[in-house]
């Protein structure tokens, strides 16, 4: 804190002496607050602040400050946003996808630089389709918030699209397929895919992978085991899951939504097409025997996460993690 003196002379001609009087007008750093952060793309997002008080002198910088590491200064990256009290909006570029970023707001005054409370996000990532995918850390992992709907590998490799439910239940190699074979399911249940496709490792972006059943596992133990974690995980409300949908507050932040799956026999559906909204089956990358591998699954009418092997050739939705 800084004290400015103000000096007042007053001349007594009478008396022929001068008085000085003093007064000191007290400087504080200035209070600023930082704004929550929107607008996440692959490389730049939306957050700002606002100066509440000036602390006694004018603003004369204002702005936020970035850094993947905690506790970011205005020696890191910055921008800077105007002076003086108030609201500001703040640009933030030249980011790198699916990484963790920390950021806050700042305001300089003639006593200093005071900083606002720190908030985190991570950027979003793309696949080779150039489809965006918003991420969430949970616990130690950061996840894909949606589910993959990806028609090509990392490299660019076309995936073949099995509509028929012949050559999907007989195929040895990766394939996916839209739910009921029909695009419109894309952009909110993702794709499906075989787990020959997920065994080339190429399925995820450069970057991250399918997780394995352990990787499964760590994220079920955070969220506090099986009974639990499913609630936890689903997306909250009934608009893409059914009635009554259990438990659901989405409190980890995952999403999870109900693509279900595709069979490779036809008792349920004449393209083996069942349980869209009533729930989501995700494989993982690791192997249960020659036929089977693992996943995990969440259902409308349950609070509970599953875990299971199902048929290589069953039709999944697959989310990633970040290597």
């Amino acid at each position: 804190m800084k004290c400015f003196l103000k000096i007042i002379f007053i001349v007594f001609l009478s008396g022929g002496f001068t008085a000085i009087i003093l007064s000191c007008k007290k400087i504080t750093g200035p209070t600023v607050t930082t704004d929550s952060v929107s607008g996440i793309t692959e490389t730049s997002a939306v957050s700002g602040g606002n100066v509440i008080n000036n602390g006694g002198d004018e603003v004369t910088a204002r702005g936020v400050c970035w850094s993947t590491a905690q506790n970011p200064t205005t020696a890191d990256f910055k921008t800077t946003d105007g002076s003086g009290n108030g609201s500001f909006i703040s640009n933030i570029t030249g980011l790198t996808a699916g990484t963790t970023y920390y950021v806050r707001a700042y305001a300089t005054n003639i006593e200093g630089t005071s900083y606002g409370e720190e908030v985190s996000f991570i950027t979003s990532i793309a696949d080779f389709d150039g489809n965006i995918y918003q991420t969430v850390k949970i616990g130690t992992q950061v996840w894909m918030k949606e589910n993959l709907r990806t028609t090509k590998y990392r490299y660019g490799f076309a995936i073949p699209n099995v509509t028929n439910l012949t050559d999907w239940a007989s195929t040895s190699t990766g394939a996916y397929c839209w739910y009921d074979n029909d695009i419109a399911n894309k952009n909110i249940y993702g794709a499906l895919y075989n787990w020959h496709a997920v065994n080339t490792g190429n399925l995820c972006p450069i970057g991250w992978h399918v997780p394995t059943d352990a990787e499964w596992t760590t994220l079920i133990t955070y969220l506090g085991g099986e009974t639990v974690a499913g609630g936890k995980l689903k997306e909250a409300g009934i608009t893409h899951w059914a009635s009554p949908n259990t438990g659901a507050t989405n409190e980890s932040g995952f999403t999870a939504l109900p693509a279900a799956c595709r069979f490779t026999g036809t008792a349920l559906d004449p393209e083996g097409f069942a349980g869209i909204k009533s729930g989501g089956i995700w494989w993982s990358a690791s192997e249960y025997d020659l036929t089977n591998a693992w996943a995990s699954s969440v259902i409308f009418n349950d609070s509970k996460s599953f875990k299971g092997h199902l048929l290589k050739n069953i039709g999944n939705s697959v989310r990633c993690v970040k290597n």
